[in-house]
C-alpha cells in the first residue's frame, strides 16, 4: 500500500470534509485550507498514484521544457502537451477571431504567430535556467546584467558543497512576476545531502489538489531522480510544502470517487540517456497499476 497515496487521500478527505468556501481568480469556487505537507521516501517506489491514472508523458514533456528553459507553449503543443493552452489563450486579445482549439492549431502550424502569441513569459524554465539580476559596477560607474543557470549551479554545488544550506531554486522573480501569464505556483525548491542520499523539498504557494498535486509530485520526484543521475547519488527523501491547499468545486465528486478507490503499489522507474542541462532523457516507468482516469475540468 502506497503511504504517499494515503496522505493525499487524507488531503482530498480534509477538504471535502472541513475546507472552507473562498473565491479564487477563475470564478470557479473553492473548498480550501491553509497549510500541509507531503513526504515519501523514494526507496518505496516512484510516487505516481494509482487510484487514477496519470498521464506520464504530459507530466514529463513538461518537465522537459523547463530544464529546456522554454517559455513557449509550441514545444508543449508539438508534443501533444496541453496543460498551457488555456494560459497562453486567455492572454490572447483576439478571441473573437479564433477559438481556443483553432488557436493551438494555429501555434502549430505557423512558427511566426507561436512565436509571438505562445510565449507566457519569464515563468519555470526561464528563471531556473536563465535568471537575470542587475549590477551596478562602482568602480566603473557602469550597470551590467547577470545571468544565472539556477539548475547548473546546482548541480555544481551539491557535488562541491554537499552539506550547504545553499543548495535552493527560486522560479519566483519578485521583478518578473508581473510579466507572465500565471506566477508560478510551486515556486522553488531546496535540497539536503546526507549519507549518500540526496532529498529534495519543494514549496508550492497554490495547490490545485486535484488535478495539479498529483502532477507536482510525479513531476518533482522525477527531478530528485535526474539531479541524482548527475551527482552520482543516491534518491533520499521527497517532501511538498503546501500552501493554499484547495479543491475546485467542480472537481468535488471526482474527489469523493477517488478518495474510495485502494491504492495499488507504486511503479518504479528508470531513466537512461540523462541529459538534464538539455532537458532530455528516456524513461520507462515498469509495474504501473491504476485506477481507470477520472475526468474532471481544467480551471484557467
Amino acid at each position: 500500500m502506497s503511504n504517499i497515496e494515503k496522505q493525499y487521500q487524507g488531503i482530498l478527505r480534509k477538504l471535502v470534509l472541513y475546507g472552507k468556501e473562498k473565491g479564487d481568480r477563475t470564478g470557479t469556487g473553492t473548498l480550501s485550507y491553509f497549510g500541509d505537507q507531503i513526504r515519501h521516501n523514494m526507496a518505496d517506489g516512484f510516487p505516481l498514484l494509482t487510484t487514477k491514472k496519470m498521464a506520464v508523458k504530459t507530466m514529463m514533456t513538461e518537465l522537459k521544457w523547463f530544464l529546456k528553459g522554454d517559455t513557449n507553449i509550441k514545444y508543449l503543443v508539438d508534443n501533444n502537451c496541453h496543460i498551457w493552452d488555456g494560459d497562453a489563450y486567455k492572454a490572447y486579445p483576439h478571441k473573437d477571431e479564433l477559438t481556443q482549439k483553432e488557436f493551438i492549431q494555429r501555434i502549430k502550424t505557423d512558427d511566426e504567430f507561436a512565436k509571438v502569441w505562445g510565449e507566457l513569459g519569464p515563468i519555470y524554465g526561464k528563471q531556473w535556467r536563465d535568471w537575470h539580476s542587475q549590477k551596478f559596477n562602482v568602480a566603473k560607474g557602469e550597470g551590467y546584467l547577470l545571468q544565472i543557470d539556477q539548475i547548473a549551479k546546482l548541480i555544481v554545488d551539491i557535488k562541491k558543497n554537499p552539506d550547504s544550506r545553499r543548495l535552493m531554486v527560486s522560479a519566483w522573480n519578485v521583478g518578473e512576476i508581473e510579466e507572465v501569464v500565471l506566477p508560478p505556483c510551486h515556486y522553488g525548491f531546496q535540497c539536503y545531502v546526507q549519507d549518500g542520499k540526496l532529498s529534495l523539498m519543494w514549496n508550492q504557494r497554490s495547490c490545485d489538489t486535484f488535478l495539479g498535486i498529483p502532477f507536482n509530485i510525479a513531476s518533482y520526484a522525477t527531478l530528485l531522480l535526474l539531479l541524482c543521475e548527475e551527482t552520482g547519488l543516491e534518491a533520499g527523501e521527497l517532501i511538498g510544502n503546501l500552501g493554499d491547499t484547495h479543491l475546485y468545486k467542480n472537481h468535488v465528486q471526482q474527489a469523493k470517487e477517488q478518495i474510495v478507490r485502494e491504492p495499488f503499489p507504486l511503479p518504479t522507474i528508470e531513466l537512461s540517456n540523462v541529459n538534464i542541462l538539455n532537458g532530455e532523457w528516456d524513461y520507462e516507468v515498469k509495474g504501473y497499476e491504476y485506477h481507470p482516469t477520472i475526468k474532471a475540468p481544467l480551471s484557467n
